[in-house]
């Protein structure tokens, strides 16, 4: 394997069109959803179950399903996270890779019947360290990596490219990373949550009109004004952008355009951007249907906001929790089993998709035989069928280039949604726009 240090000071790869610039803009959002619970916030800091998580029939023995325990030589997987830093707290991530790994190990036959061994590595949100991780895989000989989230995907992401190995994204937020077609792999629909979600519901309440409000900042704009224009003609939907600058704590001005108008609105931006808007659209009487990307709704949310007007709120996600589904119940049981003591709180997206992206490499790498390498990792990847997305239920998988022929890396199709009850609260998840990856 040709196996390449890249120099902790070499520039991040920035040679694409406009367009596709504006998708990793798409994606910056879409991956920044693993960092915000829909559901939970600190009233669930540091639990380890979800109610009903592990009460079926024969408990957590039955959820987590037969002892299938890898044998012979261990494999060597990555795992990058940005850790705790100055802005971010990732710390989370390490103990739910432990926790799911030993899972997977004990109860999956690891990965392709081998154990898996991880190696670790923080970034801090620090471009020169997200290198330093990246080469120490190379030096590791690691057969592939996987990175939850992280604010440095390109720094992370170019030395293991040029080494030819495998990344699994639960978000990425570079062009070079979602057009690459050789060995990259991306588990969020970017273009889902702020682009065809709304257009989607428009259609669904016979409505022509959708009306963005959005913070004012050049990576939420590129987006509305290079790729949304051209999707919204396409579907036959009217786009209207209201950009708003941040900051902006009383919104009822910019709001009253809405007063009298047949609309779906769109909130793009963070809770106290979105307590704003909703508390604006409250003052001036706007009633019609509101969708919102994941970060507008947090516990400062639904204290700020009264519940009557986040009721029915339609709130994009990348794992369902909050609600009782098989998804969460298997991570409450695999948290309960092999990750007592660490602190792990369940009801937390964050948690999930961490989960998510390593049992999607477990999984895609199902039918892999022979000897366990980057390279037949990645052709086992290529060659999956659609599966389950573990840890998303009821999302579908496949990856290889089949999904979107603009972002070959993305491996879904849609994301999953739900609605606010009159606590802001999720009530059930479903799939919207998961159509069938065929090959």
């Amino acid at each position: 394997m040709d196996k390449t240090r890249i120099a902790s000071t070499r520039p991040a790869l920035r040679r694409s069109r406009d367009r596709t610039r504006a998708l990793a803009a798409l994606a910056v959002l879409a991956g920044s959803l693993v960092l915000v619970a829909c559901g939970g916030g600190d009233e669930g800091e540091g639990a380890t179950t979800v109610p009903n998580a592990t009460t079926a029939p024969g408990g957590v023995e039955e959820v987590l399903g037969p002892v299938a325990a890898a044998s012979g030589t261990p494999v060597k997987i990555g795992m990058i996270s940005d850790g705790k830093g100055a802005v971010t707290d990732l710390s989370f991530e390490g103990p739910v890779a432990d926790a799911t790994i030993a899972y997977l190990n004990e109860r999956l036959s690891g990965l392709a019947g081998h154990p898996i061994e991880v190696v670790k590595c923080d970034t801090l949100a620090d471009p020169g360290k997200g290198t330093d991780c990246a080469n120490r895989m190379v030096e590791e000989d690691v057969v592939a990596v996987v990175v939850g989230s992280s604010s440095v995907v390109e720094s992370i992401w170019t030395p293991l490219h040029e080494s030819k190995i495998p990344v699994v994204f639960g978000g990425a937020n570079a062009a070079t990373i979602l057009t690459d077609r050789e060995s990259t792999f991306v588990l969020v629909d970017s273009a889902f949550s702020m682009i065809n979600l709304p257009i989607s519901l428009a259609k669904e309440n016979k409505l022509d009109t959708v009306t963005v409000v959005a913070i004012d900042v050049p990576s939420v704009m590129s987006v509305y004004q290079k790729v949304a224009p051209a999707a919204f003609e396409k579907a036959g939907v009217k786009l209207n952008l209201v950009a708003i600058p941040p900051g902006t704590a009383d919104m009822t001005p910019q709001m009253q355009q809405l007063v009298g108008t047949d609309t779906l609105v769109q909130l793009v931006g963070s809770d106290s951007f979105c307590i704003a808007a909703l508390n604006g659209m409250r003052t001036v009487g706007f009633s019609g249907p509101v969708t919102a990307i994941a970060q507008c709704i947090t516990d400062a949310t639904r204290k700020a906001v009264p519940g009557d007007t986040l009721k029915n709120v339609t709130v994009s996600a990348t794992a369902p929790v909050g609600t009782d589904n098989p998804s969460t119940k298997l991570f409450a049981a695999v948290v309960e089993a092999y990750g007592e003591g660490k602190g792990i709180e369940v009801n937390r997206q964050g948690s999930l998709s961490m989960f998510t992206t390593l049992a999607a490499l477990q999984s895609a790498t199902e039918n892999l035989t022979g000897d366990v390498t980057s390279e037949s990792i990645i052709a086992a990847i290529k060659a999956m069928p659609e599966k389950p997305l573990p840890g998303a239920d009821p999302m579908k998988f496949r990856c290889g280039g089949l999904a979107n022929p603009a972002t070959p890396a993305v491996c879904v199709r849609g994301g999953l949604v739900t609605s606010l009850d009159d606590k802001g609260q999720p009530t059930g998840y479903r799939a919207v726009g998961s159509t069938p990856i065929a090959g």
